[in-house]
């Protein structure tokens, strides 16, 4: 006899990790994943504490604190994970992502190939996205054209992402945000999260 528990399908929000390069286009993919279902997705906003450029907004693109606040922060184990990234620190306040998995949203995090590493270990259950272009000239065209950084930086930079690049097999799926096809590669991810909704067996997210 079958029983109606058998149709009571368990199911849990999400972690997706969108990762990979600088360059790529983590930011706008995150941003346009949102876009598609406010209600359902939520954008966790990393804390920072370089400068914001020009068009960037404290609490929505980052949150933007002194050494001495991020200091505090790390003090009072208010951060999933941080790092220093090109002499700045970032993390992830831990608090907006209890709040939103317990109103039953997924969550979107957006951070650097070595974040996304300290993450999957802390929380397994997590989805990991590695995001790239569709070749390596694209990646450093995307690089030269932001004109966010010195010369030297930007040299920097690009030598970062070829390292970054020899990582995609540490995660789970691999999607190529292709010059101008911005929306396949939404489509790609939100197809990944919609089979993760449908796993047989699935487990919470714990922070």
């Amino acid at each position: 006899m079958v029983t109606d528990s058998l149709y009571r399908k368990e199911n849990h929000p999400k972690l997706i990790i969108i990762s990979g390069p600088s360059g790529v286009g983590k930011d706008t993919i995150a941003r346009n994943l949102i876009d598609t279902d406010p209600k359902r997705f939520y954008f966790v906003v990393t804390a920072t504490t370089r400068p914001p450029r020009a068009g960037e907004v404290h609490g929505e693109d980052y949150f933007f604190f002194s050494n001495d606040e991020f200091a505090e922060m790390i003090e009072n184990n208010e951060l999933l994970e941080y790092a220093v990234v090109y002499n700045d620190y970032k993390g992830i306040p831990k608090q907006q992502i209890r709040d939103a998995l317990e109103s039953g949203r997924d969550v979107i995090m957006r951070v650097d190939v070595q974040g996304a590493a300290t993450i999957r270990k802390l929380l397994p259950n997590a989805i990991s996205v590695f995001l790239t272009t569709e070749t390596e000239e694209e990646l450093v065209r995307r690089l030269v054209e932001r004109k966010s950084e010195t010369a030297e930086g930007l040299k920097l930079r690009i030598a970062a992402a070829r390292q970054e690049m020899k990582r995609i097999k540490e995660f789970d799926y691999w999607v190529i945000n292709a010059e101008a096809q911005q929306e396949r590669a939404v489509r790609e991810i939100l197809s990944i999260i919609e089979a993760a909704h449908c796993r047989v067996r699935q487990k919470p997210i714990q922070l």
